[in-house]
């Protein structure tokens, strides 16, 4: 598009525009097509046939006993009120069912009498009395098929059941043979 010809579709433009507001505002004040009322205008005074005054008057006189819902509030109507015997019922319900006494504690059935370093491996070992047996069991390491040793410390041992997941302290114990284990050298022989 040349510029002449942008000049003359911009001078349309303005004139068309002007012609719209100078129309437009000639109308005079006010919505077009709204006239004022008639202020001499008075509604006719006729009964309506179809109402009985007297029917309304003999329902108004009755008692409602309906379930006296707020026509306002969506949603079912509220619930009739609980007898005594209910109101009993559905306490002892919400109490629920008696929780099952907690798992007794773990109980290791062998004893904690030492525990050494390993000086070529570095690693801890606990030694256990089962009975006359002595086990010498790694940190880490299962033993009796169901106990694990977590974790050895100077005078106890963190013992984990592996079927449950709970732990226990195993307090170090002097065992009731006497000075020694069972099984170690004896140095007054």
């Amino acid at each position: 598009m040349s510029k002449q010809t942008q000049i003359y579709v911009l001078i349309a433009l303005v004139l068309i525009g002007a012609y719209v507001f100078y129309a437009e505002r000639s109308t005079g004040p006010g919505i077009s097509g709204v006239l004022a009322s008639d202020t001499t205008f008075r509604p006719l005074d006729v009964e309506e046939p179809h109402l009985r005054v007297d029917l309304l008057d003999k329902i108004k006189k009755l008692d409602y006993s309906g379930s006296h819902r707020n026509i306002f509030i969506f949603g079912p109507p509220p619930p009739p009120p609980k007898s005594a015997e209910q109101i009993a019922r559905d306490n002892y319900r919400a109490q629920g069912p008696h929780q099952p006494p907690p798992p007794p504690p773990v109980t290791v059935p062998a004893q904690l009498f030492g525990s050494a370093l390993m000086s070529k491996t570095g690693k801890h070992v606990a030694f256990f009395l089962n009975g006359d047996e002595v086990l010498v069991v790694e940190e880490g390491s299962v033993f009796l098929d169901r106990y694990r040793l977590d974790k050895l410390g100077n005078d106890s041992a963190d013992v984990e059941e592996t079927s449950s997941g709970r732990h226990a302290i195993v307090q170090m114990v002097q065992p009731a043979g006497g000075d020694s284990a069972p099984g170690a050298p004896n140095p007054n022989q």
